[in-house]
């Protein structure tokens, strides 16, 4: 079963308006908040992670999707469970890659326990104050369609690392063991944008995310694949182009504004309908549920 689907029932269930968004934002708290959880062989795999590149990804993650809101990071707190045949040393490497990340966002709490594999878990707390937070649902016919970074790499660097090349200096591979939370231009977005506006973080590719703004606010996204950033290297990757769009793990944001900002590339626009079309030169192609479903990476 896919993760969106599971969303949906526990919604649902819920009868939430908070869930379905990058961030829960607690208006009358005037917060953002946000949990993830990584997981042993399922999210990472310590053949190729040192304990301090794990903390300093899993801290990522979690100021990724702080940056995804539009608010301002402000703490952490961690859940960690390792296995018994760990010690001191995995602790302090992993805490001190966290603090890495971190720059200035303090942890401040947790939880750890024993467990037969590494387990993560990590809440990040966000303010809105003075910030205009994003929504999935408040994409606006006429805006543009605007991303930040490269999009690919982090995929082709999993895909360097599967094949057994732990070359740490491979730009793929830093690229997918230590990416950056885009909180700078999250930052400037979220200060000076007062509109409603869409925004999300490519942690599970940037079609799912296109997608997801488009089944939320109502909207068709059309996208010219020739104007979506990436590394040239990539095109020496067997389907390369389906590592820009369902490769996952970039965090990089994709926003809907009116007017893109400083460090933002323009890819398309919003319009009336509904779904994700993306040009390919004189092809148009539309994104399906069941080509998501096939091509974007599944936690379960």
């Amino acid at each position: 079963m896919k993760e969106k689907e599971l969303i949906k029932v526990i919604k649902q269930e819920l009868n939430s308006n908070y869930i379905g968004d990058d961030c829960a934002y607690i208006k009358n708290l005037g917060i953002v908040i946000t949990q993830d959880n990584l997981v042993e062989d399922v999210h990472f795999s310590m053949k190729y992670i040192s304990p301090y590149e794990l903390g300093y990804k899993s801290a990522m993650v979690n100021l990724s999707d702080i940056a995804a809101s539009g608010g301002k990071a402000e703490c952490l707190t961690v859940g960690l469970s390792i296995p018994n045949n760990l010690d001191k040393t995995f602790v302090k490497d992993f805490y001190n890659g966290m603090k890495l990340a971190c720059k200035g966002v303090e942890i401040v709490g947790g939880d750890i326990t024993g467990a037969e594999k590494i387990f993560i878990s990590v809440t990040a707390l966000g303010t809105s104050k003075g910030r205009k937070i994003s929504s999935r649902s408040n994409a606006k016919i006429g805006q543009k369609i605007c991303v930040s970074g490269l999009h690919g790499s982090s995929a082709a660097g999993l895909r360097i690392l599967n094949n057994r090349n732990l070359d740490k200096e491979n730009k793929f591979v830093k690229a997918h063991l230590t990416p950056v939370a885009r909180l700078d231009i999250s930052e400037n977005i979220g200060k000076n944008t007062n509109y409603d506006y869409a925004m999300m973080d490519t942690s599970d590719g940037l079609g799912e995310a296109l997608f997801a703004i488009s089944e939320k606010s109502n909207v068709k996204l059309v996208v010219d694949f020739d104007k979506i950033p990436y590394d040239k290297d990539l095109e020496k990757f067997e389907n390369w182009q389906d590592m820009i769009l369902f490769g996952g793990e970039d965090y990089e944001l994709v926003a809907t504004l009116f007017d893109a900002p400083c460090g933002m590339n323009v890819i398309g626009e919003v319009q009336e309908g509904f779904g994700v079309e993306i040009n390919y030169g004189n092809i148009t192609k539309t994104l399906t549920n069941d080509e998501l479903f096939a091509k974007t990476y599944n936690h379960f």
